[in-house]
C-alpha cells in the first residue's frame, strides 16, 4: 500500500492534483481496478506521454520510443491478435527464452500474471509504451490488412500496369478495412497530439515515410512499411472523395473529422511521383488559431499605429513575408477587429482557410475562370467598405486593388517579398505607376514566424562575447552581463525546446518623405534609409529584442531571416 500511496503522490506533483482528485484516481487505480489511462480520464487528465513517464521513473520500467517498435512480428505462433488488442500488449523481442513485452498499464497485476502464463516457459521483460502505438503496431503486424498489403508489395500489385483495373477493387476493400483505417486515423490524432500544420506522406524508392510540420520545422512522424504505401494513400483519398484510380495527375480535396471534442478540416494534395503519390495534408483547426491582432508579436507601437491606420475609410496596406509566414493570419486579426454590423468587407481568396462570421469570403476557381481579377471587377460593384485579396500576383489584380484604394474602399492585401520596402519594387516590376503607389498605399508590414521558447524548459545562460557581438551590431546599450535562454527541451514540448510560435514584424510606414521616394522612382534600399530616419527598423531588430526578453533563441531569429 506504501508503494501505490508514492506513485499517488508522484502523480500528484506531476498534475498538481486537487485532494478529491488524489482520492479518485486511488480509488479507481487501486481498488476497482480500472485502467489507469482510464482513470485519469475520469479526472479529465489525458497527457498519456506525461502519465507513462511517471509510471516508468517510478516503477523503473523503460519507455518505448515509437521508432523501436518491430518491423515484423517476433512471434507467430499461438499469438492471439484478441488478447494482444484487448490488452494492449505486444511481445516486441524474443531471445534465448526471454521475452521483451511492451505494456501500457504496467500496474494492472492481473495482467501481469496473466502474460506470465501467456509465454509460459520464457522469462518476460516489460517496458511501456502508449496504447494506442502499440494496438496501431499490432494492426501493422498482425492484422489481415498489413499482411495483405505485405501480399500485394510481394506481389508487385501496386505498381503494375497491366493488372490496374483487378488491383482497383482490391485496393479499395484493402483501403476500407480497420486495420489501415485504424493507422491513418492515428497518425492524424497524433499529428494533432504535436500541433502539427501538415503532415507529409512520402513515397521512395525503398521506403515509405510520413512527417510532419511542428511550428515550421519537419519532424519524423512514422515510417509504416512500404507495402502498406498503396493502402494508406487510397485511404486518405478515399477519406478526401478523390478518385482513387487516377494516379497520373495532382487532384485536390477536403477532409472534416472529430477527434473527441476537437473538429478539424483538412486540406489535402496529391502529387504523382517516380515512386507513388505523395500526399500532404493541411491541418486546419478553427480554435486553434488566435486572430486578436494584439497576440500575434506587434510592439505596442506598430499595433497602435496600425490600429488607427484601419480605422480610415479608405487606402491599400500590403504584409509581405515568403510562404507560411503568417500573414493571412495577421490580415484575417486586421478584419476581426474591423468586423461590424457598420462594414461591408469582401474577401477574395485562394484558398479560403477560415471562414469568420459577418464576412463575405469567395473562393476563386481557376478553372472555370474565376481568377483574382475577374472576380474583383465584380466585388467593386458589390459596395464594399473593406475588400481583402489574398494576394496581388499580376498587374491586373495591383490596377484594381490600388484603384480600389484610391475610390473609398480599405483594401488589404499581401506580397512575395523579402521586406517592406521591396514590395514597392515589386509593385514598380509589374507596371504599377509610382505615384499611384504613392497615393495609395497606407503602410507595407513584412513578417516571420519565429518558434518561442518552451516555458517549462528553457534554461538561462549568462551571453558570450559573439552573442553579445552579434546583438550589438542591431540593439545598442546592451548590458554587459545580459542572460539569455536556450532551447533544451522535455516532454511537454516534444523535446524540441520550442511551443508556439510568433510573428516579428518590421512596419514601412508611409509618410511624406517615403511618399516623395516613392515617386521619386527610388529603389527599395533609398526608401529604406528615407524611413529609417523617421522610426523604420529591419525585421532581424524586432527578433533580436525578443532575443533579449527571453522569448527565443539568436539561432531562431537567424534561421527565419536568413541572417549567418
Amino acid at each position: 500500500m506504501e508503494e501505490q500511496i508514492t506513485l499517488i503522490q508522484a502523480f500528484k506533483q506531476e498534475f498538481d492534483l486537487r485532494e478529491e482528485q488524489v482520492k479518485q484516481l486511488q480509488l479507481s487505480c487501486f481498488v476497482e481496478g480500472i485502467p489507469i489511462m482510464d482513470a485519469f480520464e475520469n479526472i479529465a487528465i489525458t497527457d498519456e506521454n506525461r502519465i507513462l513517464r511517471v509510471l516508468s521513473k517510478h516503477l523503473g520500467i523503460p519507455m518505448l520510443e515509437r521508432e523501436d517498435y518491430p518491423e515484423k512480428p517476433v512471434l507467430l505462433e499461438g499469438v492471439s491478435m484478441f488478447f494482444l488488442r484487448k490488452h494492449s500488449v505486444l511481445p516486441i523481442h524474443v531471445e534465448s527464452g526471454r521475452v521483451r513485452v511492451v505494456v501500457s498499464n504496467p500496474i494492472d497485476l492481473g495482467l501481469l500474471n496473466i502474460l506470465g502464463g501467456y509465454f509460459s516457459g520464457m522469462d518476460v521483460d516489460l517496458v511501456i509504451g502508449q496504447r494506442e502505438e502499440i494496438r496501431t503496431a499490432i494492426d501493422r503486424l498482425y492484422g489481415t490488412a498489413a499482411r495483405e498489403a505485405e501480399a500485394q508489395s510481394r506481389d508487385g500489385l501496386a505498381i503494375n500496369p497491366d493488372r490496374f483495373e483487378e488491383d482497383l477493387e482490391h485496393l479499395k476493400g484493402l483501403a476500407q478495412e480497420a486495420p489501415i483505417v485504424r493507422l491513418v486515423n492515428v497518425l492524424i490524432s497524433r499529428a494533432l497530439d504535436m500541433r502539427a500544420s501538415d503532415i507529409h506522406f512520402e513515397p521512395f524508392e525503398h521506403a515509405f515515410q510520413v512527417r510532419c510540420r511542428v511550428d515550421g520545422v519537419l519532424f519524423d512522424l512514422d515510417q509504416p512499411q512500404k507495402g502498406m504505401q498503396s493502402a494508406i494513400v487510397s485511404r486518405l483519398k478515399l477519406m478526401a472523395n478523390l478518385n482513387i484510380a487516377e494516379r497520373r495527375l495532382p487532384q485536390d480535396g477536403k477532409i472534416k473529422l472529430r477527434f473527441g471534442n476537437r473538429e478539424v478540416d483538412i486540406r489535402v494534395s496529391t502529387v504523382p511521383t517516380i515512386y507513388g503519390e505523395s500526399v500532404v495534408l493541411r491541418l486546419l483547426s478553427q480554435e486553434g488559431v488566435d486572430y486578436n491582432l494584439a497576440n500575434l508579436g506587434m510592439d505596442k507601437a506598430d499595433l497602435d499605429y496600425i490600429g488607427g491606420l484601419i480605422e480610415r475609410p479608405y487606402g491599400m496596406i500590403l504584409v509581405t513575408g515568403p510562404t507560411g509566414s503568417g500573414k493571412t493570419t495577421t490580415l484575417y486579426g486586421v478584419l476581426k477587429r474591423l468586423n461590424s454590423v457598420t462594414r461591408k468587407i469582401l474577401t477574395v481568396e485562394d484558398p479560403v482557410e477560415y471562414q469568420i462570421n459577418g464576412i463575405n469570403q469567395i473562393q476563386i476557381k481557376p478553372q472555370i475562370d474565376l481568377t483574382f481579377a475577374n472576380t474583383l471587377r465584380s466585388l467593386v460593384r458589390q459596395d464594399p467598405d473593406v475588400l481583402l485579396i489574398g494576394e496581388i500576383r499580376d498587374k491586373e489584380t495591383a490596377d484594381i486593388a490600388i484603384e480600389s484604394a484610391l475610390t473609398g474602399h480599405m483594401v488589404l492585401s499581401t506580397l512575395h517579398t523579402n521586406d517592406a520596402p521591396g514590395a514597392i519594387t515589386r509593385l514598380r516590376d509589374i507596371g504599377i505607376e509610382s505615384f499611384l503607389m504613392a497615393d495609395s498605399l497606407l503602410a507595407v508590414l513584412a513578417q516571420r514566424l519565429i518558434r518561442l521558447l518552451c516555458p517549462y524548459c528553457k534554461e538561462e545562460y549568462d551571453a558570450r562575447d559573439v552573442d553579445l557581438n552579434r546583438l550589438g551590431e542591431i540593439l545598442p546599450d546592451l548590458p554587459p552581463k545580459l542572460k539569455l535562454y536556450n532551447n533544451k527541451g522535455c516532454d511537454r514540448c516534444g523535446y524540441t525546446g520550442y511551443k508556439g510560435r510568433q510573428a516579428i514584424f518590421e512596419v514601412l510606414q508611409i509618410s511624406d518623405d517615403v511618399r516623395s521616394a516613392i515617386v521619386a522612382g527610388k529603389d527599395a534600399g533609398t526608401i529604406s534609409q528615407t524611413a529609417s530616419r523617421l522610426g523604420y527598423r529591419p525585421l532581424v531588430h524586432h527578433g533580436f529584442r525578443k532575443v533579449v526578453d527571453g522569448v527565443t533563441t539568436l539561432s531562431e531569429v537567424l534561421r527565419v531571416t536568413s541572417l549567418s
